[in-house]
């Protein structure tokens, strides 16, 4: 299990072997009960409308393809449940990206055949073939997508791990059946086109081929990533079966021909987007049940390598068996999770199956497929950004899949190996923009202290988390820190920073500050286990600077005004927040609400000047101290001061934005305050108000996923403090819930006593793990991988007892360090 294949095999042949299941779960049931299928309860459509950009198409677990049909309104994701109309059909994806859009490469359209039988009569530009959907016909399954446009073409799509099959149905006899006027005069002589262009038209280089025998289609493009900065170039490879070869041609513009069968294209430097182009396929009607499958390969490589991808991947061209294949791929990967749903509604466990489900959709496989070096080392790409699933996606792939997490920290130490630094983002082979610290840092310490190995070379990753804190890069805004001769010499960023060692957005010099501090206690903590004392005495040092950016005396007066209620300024009564700070050690001032939804939501975003909090309020940031908890509640003036001030952020409306992750922390905090059952109640709070089985079932964009791993691990009961050997002891939304370790086989067990599917009974009253009283309310790593049952006895009123003496509360460094 060290070095990775390249997964460049049929998906049956690996399910056959049982070579697959070394990823994942040995078992094919996710569930307790008898007869019960996992895949009924994943919902793929959650979170494709209003925000969420959740890519809903085909695809296996860390898959490189992912096909889906692409709109021309909330593109993100490719597909999204709104009104917008279908442009065509890609084949790669990210999933709820907050940026812009990202791949959706090479896209593939079909027509029943073209008006009057003229090939110009047929439509080839995006903006002339856009179709509407009939919205009744969509269906997402895991590893399947299907729409009918008001052409009446269905289409079918379901993947391997780097080729596409999809399935066209024409119209019998070529005419039209839906509610759409018929088309006159459309003769049944279907085309099918691929087109040069992705999402975000980031195209510039570009060349495509027709064979005029077979109809093969090969295309290569150099795009630009939705988020970063560079380019890449993807390869593209097309069959076709079902029916003979008409005839075969480009198109340029809105305008085609039969000849020549190739062409290449430039950017100009004045079209913007570049001018439409690509290669066409018509053919006779369909041998038979009026259908044609289209089978493509992808590769970063090259066009030779995306044809033998798919040439191996698919070579019997079985839609249904390839698509029954993806299906048991996915009941194997949730397979390693069981609950017991008695009294649980069906809303409930969809929402927490769609979660597992897209927790595992990204980061993406590309091992075998990185052109930038060569390594015997797994690559993985599409991290999307670490600043997002540091906190919540990478602790729950160490909890459900750890060797594929073991593979991803195996790829991140790689990539510091050939470009210097570890990535805070990447997507598309290319570097993303760090919008924090340098929070592969915590992945890292998270997976490490939770002893994964795995082929780990753990002697690389401390040099690369130290080069994080110790040596700038050029260009920090793509990876690193920047400021740290401030930080080193004045143990904070200041707003004024003077660096001239690196280039970067002289901006959020708070949330940097924090964020460095919970980056170097990290650190700390990998040194302490490596035996570096010496370093660890410095960087758990470090790990305190968040204190010099806090104000004591600040206070915070919020605007409350309403429609109804104007002009409602209110004291909320709290003093001490974070607030920016000068060179000269004197304090600027950021309205301590700025960058929430009550003040200014949308001004603290990557691009904006002018703001020192990223994504969040100062109100927010003030808490995030991960590293020493039991410092920050006597600085913030204690346990009941400091749940006063916690809840009010909870409850004080629009105060705190739950669709960002740094408020996913927010809502578990009240445990270091001996409260945990607070904790409890508001996890109940915001689920399932915001993360529910509707398509605006999460708040925010999903972020490759952060949104569904909150879900999931809240509902499991255990949330993991990411960077620590620490989850907080919450009851599971279910009578039990088992979780079977991938690497040990060994299962752990979270049983609630006496509980009810109204959840009135959510206050734990007392806990025993295997068999033994157990009074914190926390937990390790250890439970999870040696096994064991923790069953907790719930009440309905909040305990005073369980999990509140000073020693039964989590680690801090200043008390246990």
């Amino acid at each position: 299990m060290g070095t990775p294949t390249t997964g460049i095999i049929s998906i049956r042949s690996v399910v056959a072997s049982g070579l697959l299941f070394l990823h994942g779960a040995q078992s094919s049931s996710a569930g307790i009960s008898s007869g019960f299928d996992v895949l009924n309860y994943v919902n793929p459509l959650i979170g494709t409308v209003n925000g969420g950009h959740v890519f809903p198409g085909a695809t296996l677990p860390f898959g490189m393809a992912k096909a889906v049909a692409d709109v021309n309104t909330e593109l993100q994701g490719g597909y999204a449940s709104d009104n917008g109309d279908i442009t065509g059909f890609s084949h790669m994806h990210d999933s709820g990206t907050g940026g812009g859009a990202s791949l959706g490469n090479f896209p593939i359209f079909p027509q029943a055949g073209c008006p009057g039988d003229v090939l110009n009569n047929c439509f080839f530009t995006k903006t002339d073939r856009a179709s509407q959907r009939i919205n009744e016909t969509v269906q997402a399954k895991p590893g399947y997508f299907a729409v009918s446009l008001n052409t009446s073409i269905h289409i079918e799509m379901t993947v391997s791990n780097h080729s596409v099959l999809y399935r066209f149905t024409f119209p019998n006899g070529g005419t039209n059946i839906s509610t759409a006027p018929p088309v006159p005069n459309l003769p049944y002589s279907p085309l099918i086109l691929a087109d040069l262009t992705d999402l975000s038209d980031s195209r510039t280089n570009a060349s495509i081929q027709v064979d005029s025998n077979s109809g093969r289609i090969t295309a290569t493009g150099t795009f630009g990533p939705s988020f970063g900065v560079g380019t890449y170039d993807l390869h593209f490879c097309a069959d076709f079966k079902g029916a003979r070869i008409r005839d075969t041609g480009v198109f340029m513009n809105n305008r085609a021909g039969s000849d020549p069968k190739s062409l290449q294209v430039y950017p100009d430097g004045t079209d913007s987007p570049p001018v439409p182009a690509g290669a066409w396929v018509q053919f006779q009607e369909p041998d038979q049940n009026d259908q044609i499958l289209v089978r493509v390969g992808l590769s970063f490589m090259s066009t030779d390598q995306a044809c033998s991808n798919a040439e191996k991947e698919i070579a019997d061209w079985d839609f249904e068996s390839l698509r029954t294949s993806a299906e048991e791929v996915w009941r194997q990967k949730l397979g390693v999770v069981q609950v017991d749903a008695t009294g649980v509604n069906a809303s409930l466990q969809t929402t927490f199956w769609s979660g597992v489900y897209r927790s595992m959709i990204s980061p993406q496989d590309y091992t075998g497929e990185n052109p930038l070096w060569q390594s015997d080392e797994p690559y993985y790409d599409s991290y999307y950004c670490i600043w997002d699933s540091y906190r919540s996606i990478h602790p729950l792939i160490t909890l459900l899949d750890p060797h594929s997490q073991a593979l991803m920290i195996r790829s991140l130490i790689d990539i510091y190996r050939h470009e210097g630094k570890l990535p805070d983002c990447r997507m598309s082979l290319c570097k993303g923009f760090t919008q924090g610290g340098s929070n592969a840092d915590v992945v890292l310490a998270d997976s490490y202290l939770k002893g994964l190995k795995d082929g780990i070379d753990w002697e690389t990753g401390y040099e690369a988390v130290v080069s994080d804190a110790e040596d700038e890069p050029p260009i920090w805004s793509i990876e690193g820190r920047g400021g740290l001769h401030s930080w080193k010499s004045l143990g904070y960023i200041p707003t004024d920073d003077f660096d001239p060692y690196g280039t970067g957005p002289f901006t959020r010099s708070i949330s940097r500050t924090v964020e460095y501090a919970y980056d170097d206690f990290c650190i700390a903590e990998m040194a302490k286990g490596m035996g570096r004392d010496n370093d660890a005495e410095k960087y758990v040092g470090r790990s305190e600077n968040w204190i010099n950016m806090y104000k004591s005396d600040q206070r915070s007066i919020l605007n409350l005004s309403t429609t109804q209620a104007p002009n409602n300024f209110v004291d909320s009564g709290f003093t001490g927040f974070l607030q920016p700070r000068y060179l000269n050690g004197t304090f600027g001032y950021q309205d301590p609400s700025l960058c929430s939804p009550l003040y200014n939501f949308t001004s603290c975003y990557l691009n904006t000047n002018g703001h020192e909090t990223y994504e969040g309020s100062s109100w927010l940031y003030t808490f995030y101290v991960p590293q020493d908890m039991a410092k920050l509640i006597v600085t913030l003036g204690g346990p009941d001061e400091f749940v006063r001030r916690l809840r009010y952020l909870h409850e004080t409306p629009n105060l705190l934005y739950i669709g960002d992750e740094q408020a996913f922390l927010m809502v578990f905090l009240f445990h270091y305050a001996s409260r945990p059952g607070l904790s409890t109640h508001f996890a109940h709070t915001y689920i399932p108000s915001q993360f529910n089985d509707t398509t605006v079932g999460i708040p925010g964009n999903d972020d490759s996923g952060a949104m569904g791993s909150f879900s999931t691990l809240a509902m499991m009961g255990l949330w993991p403090m990411s960077g620590q050997d620490v989850y907080l002891i919450n009851p599971p939304f279910f009578r039990e819930v088992n979780i079977t370790n991938g690497l040990t086989g060994k299962t752990a067990t979270v049983r609630n006593v006496n509980f009810d599917g109204a959840y009135e009974n959510i206050y734990i009253q007392s806990a025993t793990l295997n068999g033994k009283e157990y009074t914190k309310n926390w937990i390790t790593h250890d439970f999870f991988a040696n096994g064991g049952v923790l069953e907790l006895t719930l009440g309905r009123n909040e305990s005073t007892t369980w999990g509140t003496a000073d020693a039964d509360l989590p680690p801090s460094a200043s008390t246990h360090f």
